[in-house]
């Protein structure tokens, strides 16, 4: 389902290929936005692209990758392809990610920036609206 996401975002697109030039996009992008740079620390990362018009990013890469983040203690696991509506200090509708918490994997599904507190990232799981 996110491939054909991606197809209907892919005309009018920027995208580039290649795991060094996708990680430095990724990273202008998030800093771009006033995200943080490190949300997504992909390896072998195919293809990033994004179209400014739908504010709609993706990040492909070859097999799916777990990152811990030692300061908040969290581990986040990333599907080979990830997909988010990204705008500033904010991105909606996540697919790809998902975040351990206890014995459990919850989807990401938003991310946001505090505008008073620019130290402060909020992650939204699918269940925080149950």
């Amino acid at each position: 389902m996110a491939s054909q996401l991606v197809e209907s975002h892919r005309s009018g697109a920027e995208v580039v290929k290649g795991d060094d030039v996708c990680k430095k996009r990724s990273v202008e992008l998030l800093e771009e936005l006033g995200l943080p740079k490190g949300l997504f620390p992909m390896s072998d990362m195919e293809e990033v692209g994004y179209n400014r018009e739908s504010s709609f990013m993706w990040m492909v890469q070859k097999k799916k990758n777990e990152h811990t983040f030692k300061k908040i203690k969290q581990t986040v696991s990333y599907a080979p392809e990830v997909t988010a509506f990204i705008k500033k200090g904010k991105i909606k509708k996540v697919t790809g990610v998902k975040v351990k918490e206890l014995f459990l994997w919850l989807s990401l599904v938003e991310v946001y920036v505090d505008e008073s507190a620019n130290e402060k990232v909020t992650f939204k799981t699918g269940t925080d609206n149950l």
